[in-house]
C-alpha cells in the first residue's frame, strides 16, 4: 500500500493513540497562539520548528531532518509529511487533515502547501530565523503565492510557549527526577584512569533504564583542559588524578527537558577550583533572586555580571546565565523562546522556566560548572531539578 493507504488504514484504530496531552490542553495553547495572531494581524502561520508542531498538536518523531510543515488557524490545522513520517502524523497528533507526500518526491510538496496557505488567508506568519524553513520551501511558495505576504512572526510562538501550563510543568518534573538519576549515576563512577566515554555511557543507560525518551542533545562528559573548550563531549579520553569532569544531561519526557550540570573532581579539588566554584554559586543565588515578575531579563543578568566581575578577566562565560526550556527535539534542548542575558528587555513572568548554564572556563586548564533548571515564581527561582551545589572530588563519593 502507499502512504495515503497506510494514512487511512492507521486512523481506523490508532488515529491519535499516542497524542501526549489531552484536547483540553491542545485547546489552551491553540487559543493562546490564536490571540497572539490577531494582535499581529495574521490569517494564518506556516511552522515548520519541529517543537513548535509538536506544540501545537503533539506531533513526535526522532526524524526531524525532513520537511514537514503545519498550516495554522484558529479554525483548521492541516500537518503536512512525508511518507515515512506517516505512522507519527496519524498516531501522535490531534489535526483536521495530514497532507502527505512521497519522502523522494519534493516536487509534491508545494503544490498541496500553497492550497492549505491560500485557504487560512494572505497574511501569513512565519519563522524567518529557524533553520527548518527551507529557501527553496519559502521561494517557491512566494512564486506560486504572490499577493500572499509573508511577515516574521518567530515572537508568536515564543510568546506563547514560554510560560508554561501545569501539564508542562509536570512533565519537566519528571524529566528532572530522571536527569537526576543520571547525573547521580555518571558522578558516582568517576575516577581516574576511566575514560570520558565510559562515564557517559553508565549516565545514558541510566537516562534510559529510568523512563528517558530520545534525547535532544545526548550526556555531555569532559574532563581537565578540554573542559575549558566550550562544547567538546566525551571522546576516549581517560580522566587524569585531579581533574575536573564537567557533567550536562537533560533527560527527555514527553518531549520536555530539564537539564543540569555538575562539576565532579577525580581526586580532590584545589582551592582555585573552590573559589570558582563559589563564584558560580554566588551567580546562582543572585539569579534566583532577581528572577521574579516584572524583573528584566537584563537586569538579572547584569547582577549575575557584577558578582562575577572579579574573576571575568580571568573565565570564559558564555554571556547567557539563563534560557528557556520546555518540549524540543535534536539538536537542541534550548527553546528559544527567551534568554537571560544583557540587552534581554523582556521582563519574567510566573511560570516561566529557565536552565542557568552556569559555566566558568579558564582557557587551556580547566572548566567548572553547576547549573539547575528553574521555574520563576512570585517570589523568586525555585528549581525544579535538584543539584547538591557541592564540589565534590571522587574520594568523597
Amino acid at each position: 500500500m502507499n502512504h495515503d493507504a497506510y494514512r487511512h488504514a492507521l486512523s481506523r484504530t490508532l488515529a491519535g493513540s499516542e497524542c501526549p496531552f489531552p484536547a483540553s490542553e491542545f485547546q489552551r495553547r491553540r487559543a493562546a497562539v490564536g490571540a497572539a495572531m490577531r494582535e499581529q494581524s495574521l490569517d494564518g502561520l506556516l511552522l515548520t520548528d519541529p517543537s513548535d508542531i509538536f506544540y501545537l498538536t503533539g506531533y513526535t518523531t526522532f526524524e526531524v531532518s525532513v520537511h514537514t510543515a503545519l498550516v495554522f488557524t484558529p479554525e483548521r490545522l492541516v500537518l503536512q509529511v512525508p511518507s515515512i513520517e506517516t505512522g507519527p502524523a496519524v498516531a501522535c497528533t490531534q489535526v483536521d487533515d495530514i497532507l502527505g507526500y512521497r519522502w523522494e518526491g519534493l516536487e509534491e510538496v508545494l503544490g498541496p502547501l500553497a492550497d492549505a496557505l491560500a485557504a487560512a488567508g494572505r497574511r501569513i506568519g512565519i519563522d524567518s530565523w529557524h533553520g527548518s524553513l527551507r529557501y527553496g520551501v519559502i521561494q517557491g511558495l512566494m512564486d506560486r503565492l504572490p499577493t500572499h505576504r509573508f511577515e516574521d512572526a518567530g515572537e508568536v510562538m515564543a510568546g506563547a510557549r514560554i510560560v508554561k501550563t501545569a501539564s508542562e510543568l509536570d512533565c519537566l518534573a519528571e524529566s528532572a527526577r530522571i536527569t537526576a538519576v543520571g547525573i547521580e549515576s555518571a558522578a558516582a563512577a568517576i575516577r581516574p584512569g576511566v575514560t570520558d566515554s565510559e562515564i557517559a555511557a553508565i549516565g545514558a543507560r541510566a537516562l534510559h533504564g529510568s523512563g528517558s525518551e530520545f534525547m535532544s542533545m545526548q550526556p555531555i562528559v569532559t574532563a581537565g583542559q578540554r573542559s575549558s573548550i566550550i562544547h567538546t563531549n566525551h571522546q576516549r579520553h581517560r580522566i587524569a588524578e585531579g581533574e575536573p569532569v564537567f557533567l550536562e544531561f537533560g533527560a527527555a519526557f514527553k518531549r520536555y527537558t530539564a537539564p543540569m550540570m555538575r562539576t565532579v573532581v577525580a581526586g580532590e579539588p584545589t582551592d582555585e577550583m573552590h573559589s570558582v566554584f563559589a563564584t558560580i554559586r554566588a551567580m546562582y543565588d543572585t539569579l534566583l533572586d532577581a528572577m521574579r515578575p516584572a524583573h528584566r531579563f537584563d537586569d538579572a543578568a547584569r547582577a549575575a555580571e557584577r558578582v562575577m566581575a572579579p574573576i571575568a578577566d580571568d573565565v570564559f562565560f558564555s554571556g547567557v546565565h539563563g534560557y528557556a526550556v520546555g518540549a524540543q527535539f535534536p539538536p537542541s534542548w534550548v527553546e528559544g523562546s527567551g534568554f537571560i542575558a544583557r540587552g534581554q528587555m523582556r521582563c519574567f513572568e510566573s511560570g516561566m522556566v529557565f536552565h542557568l548554564p552556569l559555566c566558568l572556563r579558564l582557557p587551556g586548564r580547566w572548566g567548572i560548572g553547576c547549573s539547575d533548571t528553574v521555574r520563576v515564581t512570585e517570589n523568586g527561582g525555585v528549581p525544579i531539578t535538584n543539584n547538591a551545589w557541592t564540589l565534590t572530588g571522587s574520594g568523597g563519593l
